[in-house]
């Protein structure tokens, strides 16, 4: 049996005008070749669809049971079609979103608004992942997208590993300190100014990104003293609230109003929390496509 769509379109046609001239005036073709596709159709299916006489025009038991079928498998087949191109423009899908926990108190709220309002079909998860479990979760395609600061390794490397990061966002580091500290009335400050505070920061062997602050504090004159370590940047803040010392952090950490905190600009060479979006650069998902379009329109500041 070889029945196709066309004949299912051709045979609703004239099962909803009841008449051949009028369904073939509808699809645009001329009478003959309609005829002649339901003369096949009944041909392949073995039954009459229509009861002709030359003065009634009829849909026969198995024509009126076929017009229900037809009308349900081409309403089928348009949602089919609709539903793949929506998934080929990434309007419908999954998106599984690595990100430092900083990154949440920058414009990545608002980016994921944005996504969320032109792509409402589209399904998005936040997974707040350090830079190297993000690395390796999307080596195995556990997320699509990653966020973090600094790159987490070379251009090359990054390509070598079927993997690409993009410079989304720039930003620098400022120094929290308790409001209470001598320092917290100044507008800015050096980054040496800090040098004999007890140094708060991110756990060492956790990312790079905090080993690449420690490391600007070296360029800058002087070896922190590490007083404590934290996995999370909320922690190392209510450290601070409560005297315990100061920590670097990205100047959009700034917007939460933390207690007892006050953040300082470094006047000179500040080091950078630029943040950075990673993907793989082989797996063209169209969800993934939708995104970057977002992020990377010629308008967007800081790119």
């Amino acid at each position: 049996m070889s029945i196709d769509l066309k004949q299912l379109k051709y045979f609703l046609a004239v099962a909803e005008e009841k008449s051949f001239s009028r369904a073939a005036e509808r699809l645009h073709i001329s009478q003959p070749p309609l005829s002649q596709q339901i003369m096949k159709l009944e041909a392949e299916l073995g039954v009459k669809l229509f009861a002709r006489t030359t003065r009634t025009f009829e849909l026969t038991v198995a024509g009126k049971a076929l017009m229900v079928e037809a009308a349900d498998v081409l309403a089928k087949m348009r949602m089919t079609i609709d539903t793949v191109r929506q998934i080929d423009r990434g309007e419908v899908g999954r998106l599984r979103v690595g990100i430092v926990g900083s990154a949440m108190w920058g414009p990545i709220p608002s980016l994921l608004e944005e996504f969320q309002s032109k792509y409402p079909q589209v399904t998005w998860t936040l997974h707040e992942l350090g830079p190297t479990v993000q690395y390796e979760a999307l080596r195995a395609k556990q997320i699509d997208i990653g966020f973090w600061r600094e790159p987490k390794l070379d251009e090359d490397g990054l390509r070598n590993d079927n993997l690409r990061q993009e410079l989304c966002f720039r930003e620098n580091v400022c120094v929290a300190v308790n409001e209470h500290h001598p320092l917290a009335k100044q507008e800015a400050i050096e980054l040496a100014d800090i040098a004999n505070e007890p140094m708060l920061t991110l756990a060492l062997d956790k990312s790079a990104f905090p080993r690449y602050l420690i490391q600007c504090c070296v360029k800058a004159g002087f070896h922190p003293e590490i007083f404590q370590e934290a996995t999370e940047p909320q922690t190392l803040l209510a450290m601070v609230g409560a005297g315990l010392g100061v920590t670097l952090m990205p100047e959009t950490t700034s917007r939460i109003g933390w207690p007892g905190v006050v953040f300082l600009p470094i006047r000179s060479n500040p080091p950078s929390a630029n943040l950075y979006i990673a993907y793989p650069a082989l797996d063209d998902a169209p969800v993934v496509r939708a995104f970057l379009n977002i992020l990377r329109p010629p308008s967007r500041d800081g790119l």
